[in-house]
């Protein structure tokens, strides 16, 4: 498998003076008087895009810091995120981290104490934790360490699936500081809140095998069996129709906000990947193959 050479728009936030952080030393954003500059083409310099057909694999590479991420990398993935989003042929993603040791070490602490300059690009830690646009499925490769905001992105993912030798954490307070960068809000809504309450205030390092028993880590595999579980999960993904699996994510999702199930209920067809899916021609294919008996032919349209 080789990599396709990919550039990817990069948007830069200056928030002049606020700083914004993310992950492991996250502050809660503050988007005071942004300034935009022009985006430009970039060649990508701390993640790696690779292509298989619609399937679009994002590695995080800076294994000298364990794939820690810095606000460089932060803008260089959203704008990653954002052509995978807005690409028609892309229609699932898998993240992993580079190397054997780490996922992601979270927020990069020692490019911060040295003085780098500290912001964010709107969609969040790692271009993901804050992006709640994205319908096309993301699975999480998770071969290592996933602390801090490694974690927060792994959870931003719709599927994880991780080594078994991997350990997630949000060891934020133990330098004074929350996992302010979704940690916080999807874990409680994932494992319950006393469950979660239980890792949150005491920092405590999860295993794989015990991410899977408390339910936020869908398959644990060896090492060696990573991105062939993580693309299964892919594969199996891409039989369906692309238009029916983004309705389905954007109702869940939505759905997850109503008040009650009976208003989702009412509200789902005005979500609008659910609109989407009634107006495509998908819709149309799915039930006319199955009459022709014939495989099936989507066109993510």
């Amino acid at each position: 498998m080789t990599s396709v050479p990919m550039r990817a728009l990069g948007v830069k936030l200056e928030l002049n003076g606020y700083p914004s952080l993310a992950g492991d030393v996250s502050e809660a954003p503050i988007w005071a008087s942004i300034a935009i500059r022009e985006p430009k083409m970039t060649d990508l310099q701390f993640c790696k895009v690779e292509r298989e057909g619609p399937l679009t694999i994002v590695t995080l590479n800076r294994p000298e810091v364990m794939n820690a991420v810095h606000p460089p990398a932060n803008f260089e993935l959203a704008g990653v995120f954002d052509a995978f989003a807005a690409d028609p042929e892309q229609w699932v993603a898998i993240v992993t981290g580079a190397g054997d040791r780490a996922f992601s070490a979270g927020n990069d602490l020692k490019y911060q104490a040295g003085g780098g300059k500290m912001s964010a690009p709107p969609s969040g830690f790692g271009g993901l934790s804050s992006r709640f646009d994205l319908d096309k499925p993301l699975i999480a490769a998770v071969n290592g360490i996933a602390m801090g905001g490694g974690f927060e992105i792994a959870l931003a993912c719709d599927i994880i699936v991780a080594v078994d030798t991997a350990v997630f954490a949000l060891p934020e307070p133990r330098v004074g500081l929350a996992a302010l960068a979704g940690g916080l809000h999807r874990l409680p809504r994932l494992i319950g809140e006393k469950r979660a309450m239980g890792m949150i205030l005491t920092g405590r390092r999860v295993s794989a095998k015990e991410g899977a028993e408390l339910g936020f880590v869908n398959q644990v595999v060896p090492a060696a069996e990573l991105m062939t579980a993580a693309k299964k999960w892919a594969t199996q993904i891409l039989e369906l129709s692309p238009m029916s699996i983004r309705a389905s994510k954007q109702a869940v999702q939505k759905g997850l906000t109503e008040p009650s199930v009976e208003q989702a209920l009412k509200n789902q067809s005005k979500y609008p990947a659910v609109a989407a899916m009634f107006r495509s021609e998908d819709f149309i294919e799915g039930p006319r193959a199955f009459a022709e008996k014939r495989p099936v032919q989507w066109k993510g349209r």
